[in-house]
C-alpha cells in the first residue's frame, strides 16, 4: 500500500467516523469525471463526497483539516475558469443538497441549499409571479452555490446585475468546521458556543477594512462587471459591512456555502425581442450605448460562426428570425404594458436604422422563434467550442469586461491582438454589460501552443486593464486568471486579498491555487498530444479520430439539464454525474490519457460508466458540441470484448435480426413456447428481463401478405426498406406505409431481406455489423437513385449515419444520402395536393430518439400538425426501452425510471387519445406500460392509412 493510498484510507476512515452513512467515493471510476469542469484544466481529486446537509459538510471539512487535505465545493461543474476542480476532496452539492427550503412571497426572498439548480428555483418562484434575476446561459444545470461562488450574472444582467446584488445571507462552514451566517450586518455563529471564534474572525475583517479604506474605495467596484479578485468594497462602512456580498465571488476559497437566502424580483408582465444585424461585432458594440438609453433588460451579442454551427448541427430551421448580417444583437425590452413595450421597440429600431450601422433588424413576435433564438445564444460556449468546419476553440480569456461605452474600442484592439498572435476568436456575450465571452483557437496540447497562449492572455490582461476593464466579468478568476490579478491590481490590493483569505482559511485548504497563491495559468492543462487509436468507426468529423471525438466534451453540462430536448435520459433518471453524457465523455478522456485509467479498452471503470447509456443518440443533436456517446459506446464495447466472452444479452438481442427471421417460419409455436415457463427460462439464460413479455413474432405468411400490399400499381417512385423489426414483429406497418405513400403520390417497391446492422452496432459487435452493412449497401447501391424510405426510425438512422461512418465507402454514402424516414418522405416527397384522411383532434406522440437526433427538421409532431391534428401532446424524452437496453435484465429498472419522466405520465392521462410511436422500441414500451389497458401504439402510417376503418381509435 502506497503512502497516498494509506493517507486516503485514513481520511475516509475519519469521515466515516464523524458522519456515518455519508456517501464518499474514490477510485478512477468515481473521481475521473470530477477532475474536470468546463475549463481547460484537469485536477484529479482524491475523493468525492456527496453531503446531505450542513452537518455532513462540517464533518468533512474538519476531517480534511486534521488530515491537511484540500476541499473544493462544486455545484454543476460548469466553471470555465477551473474553479470547480481541486486536488483533495470535492464536495458535490448538486446530488442531494438541492432543496428549496422556503419561499417568502411577501418579503420576495427564497432560502435554498447550495445545490439547487437555478431553473428549479425559477420554476418554483414563477408560481408566485417572482424570479431570481441573474440568469446565466447554463441556467438549466448551474446551481445557486456555483453562481454565488462566481458572482454569476447572465443574459439579463443589464437589468438584474450580478448575483451579489441579490444575496441577503449566506450559511457557511468555515475552514475550521464552524457553521455561521454571513449577512448584511456581519457574521453570526450558528451555535452560540462558536461565538468567540466568529467574533475574532469578524474583528480581523473589520481591522483589514479599516487599514485599507482608500484602497478599497479606489480600486474596487469601478465598473458593473468587476468580478476579479475579492469584492471587499462591500465591507466599507458606507456599505454596512455586508459580509454576505463580500463572500460572493470568492470561488470557495474562503468558506463553504451550504445555503443562501436570496432576493427575488417580479416577473415582467410584457416583453419583446429585437434582433439586430451588423457587419461585425465592433459595429454592433458601437450601438450599445444608444440601446442602453432605452433601459433594455438584455443586450446580447454573437458572431456568425455560432449561428452557422447551430444550423449545421440541428438543421437550417434551428435558427430563424435573424436579419441579414455577420454579427447580431438581441435586445429585450420589458414593461407592464405590451403596447408600450412594442412602441419602445419600434422607436429603438427606427433610431438604430437612422444611425446607419444596421444591416437589418426586426421585432420577433413569435414566442417559438424567441425560444429558438435564445437557445442559440445560450449554447454559445458549446457551439463555439467545436465549429462547423471542425475547428476547436478554448476558454482561458473568455470573460473580460469593460464599461459598455468602451466596448467597441476594446473589441477593435482585441481583434488586433488576436491577429498579431495569429489566433482566431469566436465572440459572443453580454454586450449590454460590456462583458465579452470569446473562445480562441489556442493549441493547449503542445509546448509551442501553450507558449502562445500564455503570451496572449498576458497581453490581453494588459489590454483590458488599459481600457479600464476587468479580467473576469462573471466566470471568476479560477486557475485561468488568478496569476494575472497582479496585472490588474496594485501590490497592496493583492496583499489585502491575501489577508482576507488568511482570516478565513489560515492553512490554505479551501480551493487552493485559485485567486490567492494561484497556480500558473498553464499548469494542470488537460490537453496533451496523444497517439492515434486504432478504431473500427472512422470518426471522419474529428481530427485525431476517437481521441478527438471524445475531446468534443468541454464540460458545459447541458446533458445535466432536467428538461428541454432529450439528452440525457440516464442522468435524468439517476441524477448521477457518472451517468451523464459529460461524465462518460470524461471517463473516455481519462482512458485515452492513460494515467488514472491504465487498462485502456479493457477498463471496467469505463465499461461501468457506459453501462447505463441507452445509446439514444440524443446527445449527438442536443449536445452543443455534438458528442455522440452511442457511437463511442459501440466502439468501446467492440474493443473491450474483442476475443472475450460477451454478456449473454449481446448474443440474444444483438443477433435478433437473424433469430427473428428464423422464428418467422414457425411463429405460432415459437410464440406459444415463449409465453410459457420455457420462455422464462430462455429469457434468463439470454440475460433478458422476465419483467417484460417478449413481443410476438409475425409469421412469414403475414409478411408475404404485407409485402403484396406494398407493391405499386404502376411505376414506383421510391424503395420501401422493410427493416428487421417491421419484418419480424409488425409487417402490418409495412403494408400501411405502402398504402399511405401511394396515396401521397410516392408509390414504392418493397425491399425485404436486408438489415441495417443496428443491433450489432448497439452491442458493440462491429465486425459483424460491417459485414451485414456491406451486404445491404451492395444490394441498394445498384444504380437506383430513388429515395429509400424506412418505416422504423432507428433503422433509418443507422442507414443514414452508422453505415457510412462504419464502412467509410462512397457506396455507403450514396445509400445514406437516399434515406428518408416515413415522416421525412411525407414532408419532402408527397404530392403538394395530397390530403390524408381526417386526423384525431388530440394525439399523444412519442418520437424515437434516433429520429429526433438524426433527421433534423423532419419532426413527426410538425407533420401531424400540418396534416390536421389539432393538438399534439409530445412526450419529450426517451421512452426508456431503447432497443436492447430495456430488455436487458440489469437495465429494467432504469428503463422504467426513464419512462416515468415523460411517457408514462401521458399514458396515465391518455383519456382515449390515440398514441403514435413510429419506433418499435417505443411502441413496445408503451404496450408494457399500458398493462391491461386496451392501448396500442400506432405507427404514423397506421394513423394515416386510407384503408383503416377508424384510424387512430383507441379505448
Amino acid at each position: 500500500m502506497t503512502t497516498t493510498t494509506r493517507d486516503l484510507a485514513g481520511l475516509m476512515s475519519r469521515i466515516a467516523e464523524s458522519a456515518p452513512g455519508l456517501r464518499v467515493e474514490s477510485g478512477p471510476g468515481a473521481t475521473g469525471p470530477y477532475a474536470y469542469d468546463a475549463s481547460n484544466y484537469r485536477v484529479p481529486p482524491r475523493a468525492v463526497v456527496f453531503p446531505r446537509g450542513a452537518e455532513d459538510v462540517v464533518a468533512v471539512v474538519r476531517a480534511c483539516r486534521e488530515a491537511g487535505v484540500p476541499v473544493t465545493a462544486r455545484g454543476g461543474g460548469t466553471s470555465m475558469a477551473g474553479n470547480a476542480v481541486g486536488p483533495g476532496v470535492v464536495l458535490d452539492f448538486s446530488r442531494y443538497m438541492n432543496r428549496i427550503l422556503e419561499i417568502d412571497v411577501q418579503a420576495r426572498t427564497a432560502r435554498v441549499e447550495a445545490g439547487v439548480v437555478l431553473d428549479a428555483l425559477r420554476s418554483a418562484t414563477a408560481l408566485h409571479g417572482l424570479d431570481f434575476g441573474p440568469d446565466p446561459s447554463s441556467h438549466s444545470r448551474c446551481t445557486l452555490g456555483g453562481m454565488i461562488g462566481n458572482d454569476a450574472c447572465g443574459n439579463r444582467s443589464v437589468r438584474d446585475g450580478r448575483t451579489s446584488g441579490h444575496v441577503v445571507a449566506l450559511e457557511i462552514v468555515t475552514a475550521d468546521g464552524v457553521r455561521a451566517v454571513a449577512d448584511q450586518a456581519g457574521l453570526h455563529p450558528h451555535d452560540p458556543r462558536d461565538g468567540a471564534r466568529v467574533a475574532r474572525l469578524e474583528a480581523d475583517l473589520k481591522r483589514l477594512v479599516q487599514d485599507n479604506l482608500a484602497l478599497l474605495r479606489t480600486e474596487l467596484g469601478r465598473i458593473p462587471r468587476q468580478v476579479s479578485g475579492y469584492q471587499l468594497q462591500h465591507l466599507l462602512p458606507e456599505n454596512g459591512f455586508d459580509l454576505a456580498r463580500a463572500l460572493v465571488g470568492t470561488e470557495g476559497t474562503c468558506a463553504v456555502v451550504t445555503a443562501a437566502t436570496v432576493r427575488l424580483v417580479a416577473t415582467a408582465r410584457a416583453s419583446t425581442l429585437l434582433t439586430l444585424g451588423y457587419d461585425d461585432v465592433v459595429e454592433a458594440a458601437e450601438d450599445v450605448p444608444e440601446i442602453l438609453r432605452c433601459s433594455p433588460s438584455a443586450v446580447e451579442g454573437m458572431d456568425e460562426a455560432i449561428v452557422a454551427t447551430m444550423r449545421a448541427r440541428r438543421g437550417p430551421d434551428s435558427v430563424t428570425g435573424l436579419p441579414e448580417g455577420r454579427a447580431w444583437l438581441y435586445v429585450e425590452l420589458e414593461g407592464d404594458d405590451q403596447a408600450e413595450v412594442n412602441a419602445r421597440a419600434a422607436a429603438l429600431l427606427d433610431t438604430l436604422k437612422s444611425r446607419g450601422r444596421l444591416t437589418g433588424g426586426r421585432v420577433v413576435a413569435s414566442p417559438a422563434e424567441r425560444r429558438s433564438l435564445w437557445r442559440v445564444r445560450e449554447d454559445g460556449a458549446g457551439l463555439a467550442a467545436r465549429l462547423v468546419d471542425g475547428g476547436e476553440s478554448w476558454p482561458g480569456w473568455e470573460d473580460a469586461a469593460v464599461a459598455p461605452q468602451d466596448l467597441a474600442a476594446y473589441l477593435r484592439d482585441f481583434r488586433k491582438l488576436l491577429a498579431s498572435n495569429e489566433l482566431t476568436g469566436v465572440l459572443y456575450g453580454h454586450f449590454g454589460a460590456g462583458c465579452v465571452h470569446v473562445r480562441i483557437d489556442f493549441d493547449p496540447a503542445t509546448d509551442a501552443g501553450r507558449t502562445v497562449m500564455r503570451r496572449f492572455v498576458t497581453e490581453a490582461a494588459a489590454l483590458v486593464v488599459e481600457h479600464g476593464g476587468t479580467l473576469s466579468g462573471e466566470h471568476g478568476d479560477g486557475r485561468a486568471r488568478g496569476e494575472l490579478l497582479k496585472v490588474m491590481y496594485s501590490h497592496r490590493m493583492i496583499a489585502a486579498f491575501a489577508a482576507f483569505k488568511q482570516a478565513f482559511d489560515p492553512h490554505g485548504l479551501l480551493n487552493p491555487g485559485v485567486i490567492i497563491d494561484p497556480a500558473p495559468l498553464d499548469a494542470d492543462l488537460a490537453l496533451r498530444e496523444l497517439p492515434l487509436l486504432e478504431t473500427t468507426f472512422g470518426f471522419p468529423h474529428d481530427q485525431d479520430g476517437f481521441a478527438g471525438a471524445v475531446r468534443r466534451c468541454v464540460g458545459v453540462g447541458r446533458c445535466r439539464s432536467d428538461a428541454g430536448g432529450v439528452m440525457c435520459p440516464s442522468y435524468r433518471a439517476t441524477g448521477e454525474e457518472n451517468h451523464s453524457t459529460r461524465g462518460r465523455a470524461r471517463m473516455l478522456q481519462e482512458m485515452v490519457r492513460g494515467e488514472a485509467v491504465t487498462d485502456g479498452w479493457r477498463s471496467t471503470d469505463v465499461r461501468d460508466a457506459l453501462d447505463l447509456c441507452l445509446s439514444c443518440k440524443a446527445c449527438s443533436s442536443d449536445c452543443p458540441v455534438g458528442v455522440d456517446m452511442a457511437t463511442y459506446k459501440a466502439e468501446f464495447l467492440h474493443r473491450h470484448y474483442k476475443g472475450r466472452l460477451r454478456p449473454r444479452s449481446h448474443y440474444s438481442l444483438g443477433w435478433l435480426p437473424l433469430t427473428s427471421a428464423l422464428a418467422g417460419y414457425a411463429a405460432r409455436p415459437v410464440n406459444a413456447l415463449l409465453r410459457g415457463p420455457l420462455g422464462t427460462l430462455l429469457a434468463r439464460l439470454g440475460g433478458v428481463t422476465t419483467e417484460r413479455r417478449i413481443p410476438a413474432f409475425a409469421s412469414r405468411r403475414a409478411l408475404r401478405a404485407a409485402l403484396r400490399a406494398v407493391k405499386p400499381q404502376g411505376e414506383a417512385r421510391a424503395v420501401l426498406f422493410v427493416d428487421s423489426f417491421t419484418r419480424a414483429f409488425r409487417p402490418q406497418v409495412a403494408a400501411a406505409a405502402g398504402r399511405v405513400l401511394a396515396d401521397a403520390g410516392i408509390p414504392c417497391t418493397p425491399k425485404d431481406g436486408l438489415c441495417c446492422g443496428l443491433t450489432w452496432v448497439s452491442t458493440g459487435q462491429l465486425s459483424t455489423a460491417r459485414r451485414i452493412m456491406a451486404r445491404t449497401v451492395a444490394a441498394l447501391d445498384n444504380g437506383d437513385d430513388r429515395p429509400i424510405i424506412v418505416a422504423e426510425p432507428s433503422c433509418a438512422a443507422a442507414l443514414k449515419r452508422d453505415v457510412p461512418e462504419l464502412l467509410g465507402t462512397e457506396a455507403a454514402q450514396r445509400v445514406a444520402d437516399r434515406v428518408h424516414t416515413f415522416t421525412g418522405a411525407l414532408t419532402d416527397l408527397a404530392d403538394p395536393g395530397w390530403s390524408p384522411p381526417p386526423l384525431p383532434e388530440n394525439v399523444v406522440l412519442q418520437t424515437h430518439c434516433h429520429e429526433y437526433a438524426t433527421f433534423k427538421g423532419h419532426r413527426p409532431a410538425d407533420l401531424l400538425r400540418r396534416l390536421g391534428a389539432g393538438q399534439v401532446d409530445e412526450a419529450e424524452g426517451c421512452c426508456g426501452l431503447a432497443g436492447n437496453f430495456g430488455f436487458e435484465a440489469q437495465h429494467y429498472d432504469t428503463s422504467i425510471a426513464v419512462a416515468d419522466l415523460a411517457l408514462k405520465p401521458r399514458l396515465d392521462a391518455l383519456g382515449g387519445r390515440p398514441v403514435v410511436a413510429d419506433g418499435f422500441s417505443c411502441a413496445t414500451q408503451i404496450d408494457h406500460l399500458a398493462g391491461d389497458r386496451d392501448v396500442r401504439a400506432l405507427h404514423l402510417a397506421e394513423l394515416l392509412d386510407p384503408a383503416a376503418d377508424r384510424p387512430g381509435e383507441t379505448t
